[in-house]
């Protein structure tokens, strides 16, 4: 680490703590040459895999979009901003995991599915209306009759 002061080349590491929830480590640093002290902090870059969408063009991952794609879905519904923000989190600890440079836009949809379907039945008929495209009212009914035959979500999850 260069010292921010010299700018000579080398420090060495006086104290090292986890902050932000483990999701960071603070270091306190002396430099070498200077002796003057300073603080950084060191968290993971995790990349997200660009998004292939069904027409073959690759795009970048937009969390923005995966948030407007929830709350439209959630409109109008008794679930909490945690518990959207915590969706939106455990999609993308998802889809890093998969360790894939790439991945379909079709999984993003089937997570999002997924989540919405143990949060609340509205949300997920309202997203899979769109997502999955039905054509008729059968395609749709029949969709909410396999869903009437899961377990509503629990209350107290929102």
């Amino acid at each position: 680490m260069r010292c921010p002061f010299c700018t000579f080349d080398d420090t060495k590491v006086i104290d090292s703590r986890l902050v932000a929830e483990g999701g960071q480590v603070r270091r306190r640093r002396e430099c070498l040459s200077c002796s003057e002290r300073f603080t950084t902090y060191e968290s993971a870059e995790l990349l997200m895999p660009k998004v292939i969408k069904s027409n073959d063009r690759r795009e970048p991952f937009d969390e923005d979009k995966l948030r407007a794609g929830l709350l439209r879905a959630l409109e109008k519904r008794a679930v909490s901003v945690e518990k959207i923000e915590a969706m939106i989190t455990d999609i993308k600890r998802v889809l890093q995991s998969k360790g894939e440079r790439e991945i379909p836009s079709l999984l993003i949809g089937e997570l999002v599915m997924d989540h919405l379907q143990q949060v609340d039945h509205v949300a997920y008929v309202r997203f899979a209306s769109v997502y999955r495209s039905f054509q008729d009212l059968d395609e749709f009914r029949a969709e909410i009759d396999r869903l009437s035959a899961s377990p509503a979500p629990a209350k107290n999850e929102q």
